[in-house]
């Protein structure tokens, strides 16, 4: 399994962007599924994005089409999220997730889940 570490977050004020970086251990980071959750104060974790492992296609929750945007470098095992025109309802805590090529879900013991970076949209 990989491991993950998520930088980036802080404080930004309405209408600010910012690039969150998720940093995985191990050679295989290319095999795997990469995805952003977020957990909004008071709320459960939702899904925001993924980017697959076959082929980097993206797929983005309705809130952040066309806000949020994923991608990922594989030489330097490193994924990263750009969210721009940052709203109040975007603060968060945010977590890279990773799960093995080929798994339909993200709930599977396979999945791996970094330790999350708090987001926070001033108004």
């Amino acid at each position: 399994q990989v491991q993950l570490v998520e930088s980036g977050g802080g404080l930004v004020q309405v209408g600010g962007s910012l690039r969150l970086s998720c940093a995985a251990s191990g050679r295989t980071f290319s095999s795997y599924d990469m995805g952003w959750f977020r957990r909004p104060p008071g709320k459960e974790r939702a899904f925001v994005t993924l980017i697959r492992s076959t082929d980097s296609s993206t797929f983005y929750a309705n809130s952040v089409k066309g806000q949020f945007t994923i991608s990922r470098d594989n030489a330097q095992n490193t994924m990263y999220l750009q969210m721009d025109s940052l709203k109040p309802e975007d603060t968060a805590v945010y977590y890279c997730v990773a799960r093995p090529r080929g798994y339909g879900s993200w709930s599977s013991d396979a999945t791996t889940w970094g330790q999350g970076t708090q987001v926070t949209v001033s108004a």
